[in-house]
C-alpha cells in the first residue's frame, strides 16, 4: 500500500472543558475558578496550527442556563462565553461538538451538574422531569454552539443504572438528538481492564450489542492498546473513534495504528484539567508534543 493509500484520521479532535465533574475535580468544586476564555483562544490557535479539525466542549454547569437558573454555580459564566468560544473555533476551521455528560454515579459524579441544591441522587431518576431538564440544557447549548453534525452525551463510568436502564438512557438521548438533526457520540468503556471497572465495561458491551449503529463509539484507554475491543466495536457496525490519553507519544502512536487498522475514523485528545492560567504551560505543551501524532 502506498503512502497515498494509507488510512487517515477523518476527525482529529480536542476536548476542552468549561468545567467538569469527576472524583478529583469534584473535591475542588467549592473553590473552582471560572474557565479562562483568553487561554481557550490560545489553545484554539495551537490546535489549528497542529491541523486539528474538531473541538469538543465539555459544558456541564460552566455556563448559566436561562431555562434552569438553579443550576448556576459561582464559576458559571454567561452563555455568551460559550457562543464566543464556538464562534472562534468555527472561524479557525474546527468543527464544534458540545458535550453534556448524562452518566449517573455517586462515585464519579459526572452528571451532578444537573442536580439542584439539596437534591438526592435517586430523585428524578430518568423520569420525565430529568429528561426535560436534560434536553432544555441540550437546546440552549445547541443554540450557543450551532454544531453541524455531532453532540457528545458522555455516559462513561455509569454506576447507578442497571444495564437495561443504561441502554435505555442512551436510546433516549439518541432519539432526542436525532430529532435535532445531530448524531450522538458516546464514550465506550469496553476497554476497561481493571477489576472495579468491570461494571462499566459490561454495560458498554451490552450497549454495543443492541444500540443503533448511527451512534459514534468513542473508546478510551490511557494505558494500553485495546485492539481486540476496537475490532469488536467495528464488527458490531459502529463508527469508532479513540481517546489514547496524554501519558506518552508511544501510547498515541500505537493506539492510532490499531484504530486505523480496524477502520476507525477519529481520535480525540483529552486532558482532565481546568482551562485556567495555572495550567497554561501543561495544556499547551501537550498539544505541541502530541499534536503532530494526530495529523491526517
Amino acid at each position: 500500500m502506498t503512502a497515498a493509500n494509507q488510512p487517515k484520521l477523518r476527525h482529529r479532535g480536542y476536548l476542552l472543558h468549561l468545567t467538569h465533574y469527576d472524583p478529583r475535580w469534584y473535591t475542588n468544586k467549592a473553590i473552582e475558578k471560572p474557565f479562562d476564555p483568553r487561554l481557550a483562544a490560545e489553545i484554539l490557535r495551537a490546535l489549528a496550527d497542529q491541523g486539528f479539525n474538531m473541538l469538543l466542549i465539555g459544558v456541564s454547569d460552566g455556563v448559566r442556563y436561562r431555562s434552569h437558573p438553579e443550576l448556576a454555580r459561582p464559576y458559571s459564566r454567561p452563555m455568551s462565553v460559550l457562543r464566543d468560544l464556538a464562534g472562534q473555533a468555527s472561524a479557525l476551521g474546527l468543527e464544534v461538538v458540545p458535550k453534556l455528560n448524562f452518566s449517573r454515579s455517586e462515585i464519579n459524579h459526572h452528571n451532578q451538574w444537573m442536580r439542584r441544591r439539596g437534591q438526592e441522587w435517586h430523585e428524578q431518576f430518568d423520569d420525565e422531569a430529568f429528561w426535560k431538564l436534560g434536553f432544555d440544557a441540550v437546546d440552549e447549548v445547541i443554540g450557543a454552539c450551532q454544531p453541524p453534525h455531532f453532540f457528545h452525551v458522555g455516559m462513561d463510568e455509569d454506576h447507578d443504572r442497571s444495564q437495561k436502564q443504561y441502554v435505555q438512557a442512551i436510546r433516549t438521548l439518541r432519539s432526542g438528538l436525532k430529532k435535532r438533526n445531530l448524531r450522538t457520540i458516546c464514550w465506550s468503556d469496553s476497554a476497561l481492564d481493571y477489576a472495579s471497572g468491570q461494571v462499566y465495561r459490561e454495560k458498554s458491551e451490552a450497549a454495543e450489542r443492541t444500540l443503533p449503529h448511527d451512534i459514534v463509539r468513542l473508546l478510551w484507554n490511557y494505558w494500553a492498546i485495546p485492539a481486540r475491543q476496537m475490532r469488536a466495536i467495528r464488527k458490531q457496525g459502529f463508527e469508532l473513534w479513540g481517546a489514547p490519553g496524554w501519558k506518552s507519544p508511544e501510547q498515541v502512536i500505537k493506539f492510532r495504528s490499531a484504530l486505523l487498522a480496524c477502520g476507525g475514523t477519529g481520535m480525540v485528545m483529552t486532558r482532565w484539567q481546568p482551562c485556567i492560567a495555572a495550567n497554561r504551560a501543561e495544556l499547551l505543551r501537550q498539544i505541541k508534543t502530541l499534536g503532530p501524532l494526530y495529523a491526517p
